[in-house]
């Protein structure tokens, strides 16, 4: 079986990060935005950007929520977000066991 080709979305590390959280969490389920600052040890400018990144990818969904006069951040990943989390981590499996990533391994 070969690695194939890395996500370079999920590639960086704290997105990486970000993606192994919300594929750890329950089916449908969301993580906020107070929990994913805190797994990621962003500051909260940085990680609006990375869930950015993945939101245009395709790969999480955000929802902010009104409670009271703050808004709540929820993010969950998407089955496309999940399907390329899973690839890439047959990719990074490629590497640690020895053939490097090289699909033509």
């Amino acid at each position: 079986m070969t690695g194939g080709m890395a996500d370079e979305v999920i590639h960086q590390s704290t997105r990486l990060r970000l993606m192994a959280a919300l594929d750890g969490a329950a089916a449908g389920d969301a993580l906020d935005f107070p929990r994913l600052k805190k797994i990621s040890g962003a500051t909260d400018g940085n990680l609006g950007a990375h869930l950015t990144t993945l939101e245009k990818a395709g790969y999480v969904a955000i929802e902010k929520l009104p409670v009271g006069k703050r808004t709540r951040t929820l993010v969950r990943i998407t089955s496309e977000g999940r399907a390329a989390f899973a690839r890439h981590l047959v990719f990074l499996r490629s590497i640690v066991d020895g053939d490097g990533g090289d699909p033509g391994a």
